[in-house]
Order: structure tokens, then C-alpha cells, then sequence
């Protein structure tokens, strides 16, 4: 699946490699959303998985607290 790299703090840090259709779809069950959705977040905020699953948090949180448009 991923690499794991050492950050600059010296942890490790997953990375989200979107050219790989395998890896691609793990990501996407992981983080419960599309493959388009883990491909946009990482187009948005970069490969870090952390960043990812912020991104995505972000995204879920603001899309609940828009009313219905009924």
C-alpha cells in the first residue's frame, strides 16, 4: 500500500499514492468515500494522509451544516 516516510519531526507518515487503482480504492474504503473524493482531497491538500483525512473531515462537516434545499 503506501510508503512510509520519515517526517520531518522523525515520525512516520503514510502517503496516498493516487496512480495506483489498488491503492486508490483502499484509501477510499479507509477513509468511507469515493475515489473521486480521495483523489480531489489529495489534489487539494497534498499526498499526507493526515492532511487527507482533515480535509475530508472539513468537507463532511461543512456539507451537514448547509440546510436542505427542499
Amino acid at each position: 500500500m503506501s510508503d512510509w516516510n520519515q517526517g520531518s519531526t522523525g515520525r512516520k507518515v503514510d502517503r496516498i499514492d493516487v496512480k495506483h487503482e489498488y491503492e486508490l480504492c483502499v484509501w477510499a474504503r479507509h477513509f468511507n468515500t469515493s475515489e473521486k473524493q480521495v483523489k480531489e482531497a489529495v489534489a487539494a491538500v497534498g499526498d499526507r494522509a493526515d492532511k487527507v483525512r482533515e480535509h475530508l473531515d472539513r468537507r463532511r462537516a461543512s456539507s451537514s451544516e448547509r440546510p436542505s434545499s427542499r
